[in-house]
Order: structure tokens, then sequence, then C-alpha cells
């Protein structure tokens, strides 16, 4: 077991020696002419690269998932990160594809999303914090919307919009649970209808989603078009396009669409991009980056939101449904500590240590939990991918226990490997890299879940029963009745977005390991006809978050120097 590092994460990354950006494009295929420098160590890269590129070798493209998360994660972004390093560590050119950092999180209880340790994207302050803007322009692009629908509510609705069902909200990224549920127009008439509304974090935004959904500029202009708001009191849709909106949210993200260039500490390319939640939109970085990074090298490693029930299926069913990319294989990231805790022998809570009892050696838990690493492979393989284990190694493991990990993947006939990246980078991913590598090299069977001529419930079924496991899906009344009017304004053949906790396989956080003989509950459906996929709400699921007793954000400051600390 390699020692674990006494430096924080903003320290190591201050360390690194950086080459200039302009080099790392270089050794992608890129020149300068594509690159717009936003200050030391980041670009922006034009959207003309794919052209460009195009003719180029295609990478092997590689996804990387993971068990079910605890609420401390699990270390996905550390391991594509590491990943990266370790395919280039031997002798492999390899970029990686991350989402871009929503501050909201930052800020509060899951920190960044850089990586850390010794596997993290430089300049990782940069990266957690405003980087290039998108995130703002996101905020913008959606709100400017909402004021238009208001104002056209105003300017006396001749489109004939019901107040009561206009979908569209506004967002902002930050955590800030008391704008859950508001209601504007409050004073004089001339501050607008007064009607019940609230925000979501920009994260959340389903502009966030079609940022990310789409190949081109062209491409994000029509799915802003088709961005539905509201409808009228005949449930016919109102779209953006009726409010003449279409075009300003286009202009206010024409430089967002295009991907942030960064490196690791490592100097593998990392290409940023993107930052839609994994448990509520697609998590996963942007197609356009993708379609980049694709003939940028030997590999291509792209991370997936939390577990392979979540991220993974949207990336196969939705993100390659839409990128025409296919993938050659597939990573998931194993803890001990999650292991452990889909054993139903331990509780953890986001913002605390893990207990003690946890952390002491016992195999046995690991064999407990070991339905859900079954589960989560097997999701991976209905869609005909060939999986890799990563053994995440964190230095409060022991070696009996990575070796019941070991011995759960070779019964379920996968390859496995240990990953020390945190503390060793490159070097500690070798085995990993040459284990993605073989895997890569299998003959490719790669396969939608469900096909999409078939109505939406039946593709609700597939990912429910398929997937998480389910015996069947129970839907509340609202939920049948959208369902149906969706079916008639023609979105039936539009693919399916689950919107469910990450913290289980099923709807219930609750419930660990992969539970049975539970139906899953869809509460309500919503269009995100702009991302161009319907989205089921299963359960309780925050789109606006709250802070923690204890937030990030009380703990970042500046020194004495007027240098950020506190930032992780």
């Amino acid at each position: 077991m390699t020692s674990t590092t006494t430096r924080s994460a903003l320290d190591i990354g201050r360390a690194a020696a950086l080459r200039p950006i302009e080099h790392v494009a270089a050794d992608m295929g890129i020149g300068p002419h594509l690159l717009e420098s936003y200050g030391t160590g980041v670009a922006k890269v034009d959207l003309a690269a794919i052209g460009e590129l195009s003719g180029r070798p295609r990478a092997k493209y590689v996804v990387v998932s993971a068990i079910t998360p605890t609420p401390l994660g699990e270390g996905k972004t550390t391991t594509t990160i590491g990943l990266g390093q370790g395919l280039n560590h031997t002798g492999r050119r390899a970029t990686i594809a991350i989402r871009q950092a929503s501050m909201g999180p930052t800020l509060g209880i899951k920190g960044g999303a850089a990586g850390g340790g010794h596997s993290q994207v430089v300049p990782m302050e940069r990266l957690n914090l405003h980087l290039t803007g998108d995130m703002h322009a996101v905020t913008a692009a959606h709100n400017q919307l909402a004021a238009m629908i208001d104002n056209h509510l105003y300017r006396g609705n001749d489109l004939g919009i019901e107040p009561s069902s206009i979908t569209w909200r506004r967002v902002l990224d930050v955590d800030d649970r008391a704008l859950r549920d508001i209601v504007v127009g409050l004073g004089p008439r001339t501050n607008g209808l007064p009607r019940q509304t609230g925000f979501e974090i920009t994260a959340a935004s389903e502009l966030m989603a079609t940022l990310a959904m789409a190949t081109s500029l062209p491409d994000l202009r029509a799915r802003l078009a088709r961005v539905v708001v509201g409808y009228t009191a005949d449930q016919e849709p109102v779209t953006a396009e009726q409010l003449h909106a279409g075009g300003v949210m286009t202009v206010l993200l024409r430089d967002a669409l295009k991907p942030n260039l960064l490196q690791t500490l490592e100097n593998t390319p990392a290409l940023v991009h993107c930052g839609p939640f994994g448990n509520i939109a697609t998590g996963n970085s942007s197609i356009v980056a993708d379609l980049i990074g694709i003939h940028s090298g030997d590999f291509l490693v792209t991370e997936a939101g939390f577990g392979a029930d979540m991220g993974a299926e949207r990336f196969f069913n939705l993100k390659c449904r839409t990128s025409g990319l296919v993938p050659d294989a597939a990573v998931v990231v194993a803890t001990v500590r999650a292991l452990k805790l889909h054993s139903g022998r331990h509780r953890v809570s986001a913002g605390r240590p893990l207990p003690q009892e946890m952390l002491a050696e016992n195999p046995d838990d690991v064999y407990a939990g070991a339905e859900n690493l079954c589960r989560q492979i097997a999701n991976i393989q209905v869609h005909g991918v060939t999986p890799v284990v990563a053994i995440n190694a964190f230095g409060t493991d022991h070696p009996s226990e990575h070796e019941a990990i070991r011995d759960i993947a070779a019964r379920a006939g996968v390859r496995c490997a240990t990953s020390t990246h945190f503390t060793d980078g490159g070097t500690g991913a070798a085995e990993l890299a040459e284990a993605v590598a073989e895997a890569a090299e299998e003959p490719p069977g790669f396969t939608f879940l469900y096909p999409r001529r078939l109505p939406l419930r039946e593709k609700i079924t597939a990912i429910a029963t398929r997937i998480y496991g389910a015996d069947g899906v129970d839907y509340s009344t609202t939920a049948a009745r959208e369902l149906d009017h969706f079916e008639r304004c023609g979105w039936g053949d539009l693919p399916l977005c689950m919107a469910k906790t990450h913290l289980s396989l099923s709807s219930d956080p609750s419930l660990r390991g992969a539970p049975t003989g539970w139906r899953l509950p869809v509460r309500e459906v919503r269009a995100s006809i702009g991302a161009g996929f319907i989205y089921a709400v299963c359960g309780e699921v925050q789109t606006m978050p709250g802070l923690g007793s204890d937030p990030a954000a009380a703990h970042i400051d500046i020194d004495e120097s007027g240098l950020t600390v506190g930032l992780f």
C-alpha cells in the first residue's frame, strides 16, 4: 500500500509544472488557430476542430462508471484522471473528458470536481470556480427565457399560456433551499403577474443538458427553439421559439458551446465541458468535447455520473445515441468502503468521517456487499460493453479486502485491477491502464437498451426492470396523465432520462446492495424537448440543493498573500 499524501489537493495542484496549453493542444493535433486563451493553462477549443481532426484515427472510447456510491463518493473523477495518466505512462496517448464543477456542491458538501491528490486537472482553483464562465452563460440564457415568459404574460399573453402550466423555473449556481418555491410578481401591477414558481440549480437546467447534447452551433439553435416552457388551456405546448427567445439564448451560449481545454498534473489533455447533474439530467460531459477528443490520441476516457445504473445508462442510451460514438470498454469503480456499506451493516453520512468499525479489516463485509458490484457489472454488459473493475485503493483498506473484490470480479468473469492513482498518479494506475487496453481490444458488441420506437411506458419499464432490478413500475395519476399527453404531442419516440436517488439501485436511498421485491414509483414526468429526452421523476429528488450545517464555503478564504485556502 502506498503512503497517503499529506498535502492538500490545492497545494499539489499549485506545485504542478504546467505545459503551455498550446503545446498540450498540439499533441492532440489542435493548432493554435483553434484556441482561445483564458489566462494561464486554460483555453477554449473552436468547434472547427471537429472537422479538422476527423481524418485522424479514431481513439478507443472508454467510459468510467461505478458501483452505487456512498454519500462520500467513490472517486470516479480521480479514477478517470488517473487512468488517463496511466495510459500515457504505459506509452499510449490519452485524452480525458470530464464535467465542469457546479459551484453549489463545491461550496456545499461535495467539494470540487477536479479530481484529487496526484490525479487532478489543473488549474484546479479555476476549474472549480467559474473557469471560463460557462455556468454563468447557462444561468443567463435560462433566466433570459424566464424573464421573457413573465414579460409575455404581462404584455397580454397572446399565446394563451396557462400560468399554472409553466414548467420553466429560474436557476442559480448556488445551493439555496430558500429559493426552491417562491412567488414572483408581487407588489404593484408593473411588477408583473403574481404566480408561484421557484429556482433550480444551474446544473439541473434543461439548457445545461441541451448544451451537453448539442453537436454543433446550428444544432444548439434548433434545440433551443424546441424548448417547451408551458402549455395553453388546450394543452398545446408553447416553445421558446414562439416567445422569440431561441436566438438570444443561442447568442448567450455561443462561446459556452466551445469545450474548455486544461491538463492533468502529468500534462494529459483534459477537455472539461458542461455539468448536467447525474441524478436529474444526463450526468455526462458534452458531445462536442468527445467529438474532438475521439480523434486526439489513442484513448478517450470520459466519466459518467454516479453508478452504472445512472450516468452509464444515460451515456449509452442518451449520449451515444445522439453522438453516434460507440464505446469500446467501461470501468466500474469499486471501493472497499462502498461495498461494506452495501452489506447493510454500516451507516455513512455526507460530511462525517467513516465509522471506525467500517475501517476495521473485514473481507466478509466486502463479500456481503458484492451484489451491488455484480448488478453494476451486468448493467454494463447488457449494453454489450466489456467492463473492467477498478479498485480505487484508500489508505484505510486492507489487502484481504482488495483480494475479496478481485475474487468477486473473477467470479463475474471480468478483469480487475487495483489503482493507487490518488497517491501515485499515473504510475499507480498502470495496472488499470493495461486491463482497460486489453478490454478495449475485444470485439465490439454495443447495443442500446431499447429502441426509440418503443412507447414511453415500455422504455421506463425496460430501465426499471433490466437496470434497477425492480419488479415493475407504478405511476401516479399525474405521471400517467403526463405520459399520455406527451405521446399525443408526438414525443413518444424520445429516449428516457430517469431522475432518482443516486444512493441506491432502487428509488429508496436507504436500500443498499441490489434490492429485490420492489416497484419503481414514478411521481411525475417532464419533457426536456430541447435536450431531446423525456425524464421521469422517481421518488423525491431535489433540483435545488441546500447547504449543510458545516458547508465547505465556511472554510474558504484568502491568506495574507491573496491566495485561496480551504478549497478542496
